[in-house]
């Protein structure tokens, strides 16, 4: 109860933040859109030409950009601000006051900012999902349907531990920030299969940078193309980037000297 009445504490003051400069609304809703109708008019391109990529068909691909588009927002609402606030306070010295407070760390860390017009893109996605999830008519099961849930959720732990163990290098690096940009980039690329690409892409894809793990393991469920072992390894890898995220958290914080050391 503690954890969800901190997250609602922050969430209200960043959204107090915002809509003091409501403009912002507006122009991050063009945007979204102008994003959502770029990657809906490449795909259109690509199937005028072709009716299916690498066995998927229309309908799933759209699927696959709902995905991308809403666990990107989702992304940048929750995960990507904390971190990028984290990285900010280690380099300035204000990280002493985050270890000030009764709560751990890692938690105030990863949930004092909040990036709250990527509400727009969550629900632009979700909408886009549910539409492609329409046109793929009955061919999801309630097991299918379960088994995309459970990989979004593992997707999101993957992610999650993927920044935090980016951002906890910040404790002896300068400009941590250059790497989450470098995945920004490499996460434009899960707007499609990652079956497409070429092996060693594929390979970077999926545990160099765990893209895949957020965008077509999801979308997999849906279509019927997830098989056992990837589902083993996608809840093996969420589990030991966890763990291993946050003893890499914990051996950084011994590490820290801020402005109070």
């Amino acid at each position: 109860m503690s954890y969800f009445r901190l997250v609602r504490v922050f969430f209200r003051v960043n959204l107090v933040g915002e809509v003091a400069y409501r403009i912002n609304f507006f122009i991050n809703l063009f945007q979204s859109i102008l994003g959502l109708g770029t990657a809906l008019l490449g795909m259109a391109i690509i199937f005028s030409f072709t009716g299916s990529l690498g066995g998927w068909l229309p309908n799933e691909i759209l699927a696959l950009v709902g995905v991308y588009v809403m666990i990107g927002g989702i992304i940048r609402f929750t995960i990507q601000p904390g971190m990028e606030q984290l990285i900010e306070s280690v380099r300035d010295g204000t990280f002493d006051f985050m270890l000030t407070k009764p709560e751990d760390a890692q938690l105030m860390a990863s949930i004092n900012r909040f990036g709250i017009w990527e509400i727009i893109n969550i629900c632009l996605g979700f909408a886009l999902l549910l539409i492609a999830l329409v046109r793929l008519g009955g061919n999801i099961g309630g097991l299918a349907a379960l088994e995309f849930v459970a990989m979004l959720l593992t997707g999101a732990v993957i992610i999650y531990s993927f920044f935090l163990t980016l951002a906890t290098l910040a404790f002896w690096l300068v400009r941590v920030e250059n790497i989450l940009t470098i995945f920004q980039s490499m996460y434009e690329a899960g707007r499609w299969p990652v079956s497409l690409y070429p092996a060693w892409l594929r390979y970077g894809l999926t545990f160099v940078i765990p893209v895949a793990f957020a965008t077509t393991v999801p979308v997999e469920a849906l279509t019927n193309r997830l098989n056992g072992v990837t589902l083993l390894v996608a809840f093996g890898l969420a589990v030991i980037l966890a763990l291993v995220s946050r003893a890499f958290w914990k051996i950084g914080l011994k590490h820290y000297s801020g402005t109070s050391a």
